[in-house]
């Protein structure tokens, strides 16, 4: 599998090589990116039902979801359900080749239309009365359309919500009758996606993960390499240490890269021994979907897609995907990501997500005004909380910034 094949693999080698001179230059000076100072966070953002459901509406409604990659409905036909933040949602790429998202609503009586999770199909048949629509959206057959009288015309075609692709990710806002604006959602962090080339990935396998915890809680986790040395001591510390990382930001979106523990061999090292294209790159689109290029191991080139939904405020699902980067060239090939996928997989369920479950029902026994803390190393969680807070318009998390170094705070 070879990661730099693809248009925009020169791209993704100089963004890569420019991380590793900033990896090389923290390592050479024993520093680290870091926020501006120490943030505290009321434990309510992370247990209070009302926000809870600000947040739903505010942030998994009414802004574009990253549904799928555009690989994932490959051709004329190719639908996939997206139910994942309330509302029931099909996705469906017509014979012209546009991707279109419908409420799975039939407008007859308001059955569930697409009972399948994905598949492929010319059009589809409502089981209760059997009308039936085209990848398009319009009503092709009504039993006994006669008695209708031309009262539904304007009615019977289903109820679409916005869909758009970019950058090889399919969008839906799950508003419908709405509009969407991707481009201005994205802004310049779209032409770092395009850097990611995932038009040719291939998806190899996928999993769904319950957390017993809010979903900003299990999603800090991704978000710092602080508990690596303890929570991660036998699976990811003997890799990534947990004193380093860089931090880009585009508005709400970013990207996290947490170096590995060759870079300090990289200090004696010319550029040119590098192993700069297996540097691990985690994108973050706004506000629950992590795109990592790159592996639990640098010999290895896969794309996971991590995306956590709320089901309620203390229960989370994250649904996980990985992806060839340019499809798969043996049943070998296949058989290392499925086993890599393993890893990862099982990571996250038993050890991150294992303490965020028991962890996360202490918040409830806290005092009224109780705070967690963010430290000053911790910069992406202090992004994600005060991003989350402005958009939903509540209370920002209180910032402390130190006076001199190792000031009390």
């Amino acid at each position: 599998m070879d990661e730099l094949a693809g248009p925009h693999s020169q791209a993704m080698h100089e963004v890569r090589l420019g991380l590793c001179r900033r990896m090389v230059e923290h390592a050479r000076n024993g520093t680290t990116d870091l926020a501006a100072g120490v943030m505290f966070n009321d434990v309510a953002a992370y247990t209070d039902p009302q926000r809870f459901e600000l947040e739903m509406q505010r942030l998994f409604r009414e802004l574009p979801q990253v549904v799928c990659f555009s690989t994932d409905l490959p051709g004329p036909g190719s639908f996939r359900l997206f139910d994942e933040t309330g509302v029931p949602i099909v996705v469906v790429r017509g014979q012209d080749g546009v991707v279109r998202a419908f409420l799975n609503v039939c407008t007859h009586r308001a059955e569930r239309l697409v009972r399948e999770p994905e598949g492929k199909a010319r059009g589809f048949t409502c089981r209760f009365h059997g009308w039936t629509f085209d990848s398009a959206g319009r009503a092709k057959t009504l039993p006994q359309e006669k008695h209708f009288c031309g009262a539904v015309d304007e009615r019977k075609n289903l109820i679409p919500c916005p869909a758009s692709e970019r950058h090889g990710l399919v969008f839906v806002r799950p508003v419908p009758n709405s509009s969407m604006d991707v481009d201005a959602y994205l802004g310049r962090f779209g032409d770092e996606l395009a850097k990611l080339d995932l038009g040719q990935a291939l998806k190899v396998a996928d999993r769904e993960l319950p957390a017993t915890c809010n979903w900003k809680y299990a999603l800090d986790t991704y978000f710092e390499n602080y508990h690596f040395a303890t929570l991660h001591k036998a699976t990811l510390a003997p890799l990534f240490p947990n004193n380093m990382s860089l931090y880009d930001t585009w508005g709400a979106h970013h990207r996290l890269v947490f170096p590995s523990r060759t870079v300090w061999d990289w200090v004696k090292q010319p550029e040119s021994e590098w192993l700069v294209d297996t540097i691990g790159t985690p994108y973050f689109l706004f506000p629950n979907t992590i795109i990592y290029s790159g592996s639990l191991r640098p010999d290895q080139a896969y794309i996971t897609r991590f995306q956590l939904y709320p089901r309620a405020v203390g229960e989370t699902v994250t649904k996980m995907s990985i992806y060839a980067p340019r499809g798969l060239e043996t049943e070998h090939d296949r058989a290392e990501i499925e086993s890599a996928f393993d890893d990862i997989v099982g990571l996250v369920r038993d050890e991150d997500y294992d303490v965020t479950g028991e962890s996360w029902r202490n918040f409830l026994h806290m005092p009224t005004g109780s705070t967690v803390v963010y430290g000053r190393q911790e910069l992406a969680v202090q992004s994600l909380h005060r991003w989350v807070a402005e958009t939903i318009g509540g209370q920002a998390p209180r910032t402390v910034v130190p006076t001199a170094p190792g000031a009390l705070l």
